[in-house]
């Protein structure tokens, strides 16, 4: 793990940022198309709002979350809602979505086959909770042992804690294969839960799942 400690979290956001943009950029440069997976959730916002103003070709970049809940794409708990509010926009208004949650068109399976020609990841932006979960891999999940596995399907459907809707999250082995891959965490309480993360399995703390290649990015506040 590659640890990188910033004096605010404003800093830090941009910084990331423009990391991301000169990733994207690169990967472009040797390849035809560049996978970018992204969490939902707050934190990353500020990260969307400065990336979505980048010089790319945005055109050949290919955008899915990390997970997403099941509800529709204009519910107020919809990570794509974000994601269109504030990465999908100016000049990134051009990528390709990819949509995680099936519908009428597209069941788990035509997901999966959707998927494929993705990974591996190019790039791969986490968060991590104070519980030390990441995508929808949450500790005490029934069904986290089989999306640690590795022979798990890139996509599984999940049950969220506290009785929320059901979501669909990629897996351990898409995570940890991702050819470049990004933690942004803020806050003591969450470097706490990092460091502990560290010395624990990923059935104990599934963001252990990808440390050991991630670079983490963390701001006091």
């Amino acid at each position: 793990m590659d640890l990188i400690e910033y004096s605010d979290a404003e800093m830090m956001m941009m910084t990331l940022a423009d990391k991301l943009a000169s990733e994207i950029s690169n990967c472009l440069a040797a390849h035809d198309h560049a996978s970018l997976a992204v969490p939902g959730g707050t934190t990353p916002g500020p990260i969307f709002d400065t990336l979505s103003g980048a010089d790319l070709h945005w055109d050949r970049v290919h955008v899915l979350l990390t997970d997403e809940r099941r509800v529709p794409p204009d519910h107020e708990r919809s990570n794509e809602r974000l994601l269109r509010e504030r990465l999908l926009t100016d000049k990134a208004a051009a990528a390709t979505f990819l949509r995680l949650v099936p519908d009428e068109r597209a069941d788990m399976d035509a997901l999966v086959q959707r998927l494929t020609p993705e990974l591996p990841l190019s790039i791969l932006l986490l968060g991590m909770g104070a519980d030390m979960h990441c995508a929808s891999l949450f500790p005490g999940s029934p069904q986290l042992e089989a999306a640690l596995a590795k022979d798990a399907p890139p996509l599984m459907e999940v049950d969220a804690p506290e009785g929320l809707e059901p979501r669909i999250t990629l897996t351990a082995p898409v995570l940890r294969a991702a050819m470049s891959t990004h933690v942004v965490i803020t806050g003591d309480e969450k470097r706490r839960a990092l460091d502990a993360a560290a010395r624990l399995s990923a059935v104990e703390a599934p963001i252990a799942t990808v440390l050991p290649e991630a670079t983490v990015h963390w701001a006091k506040d």
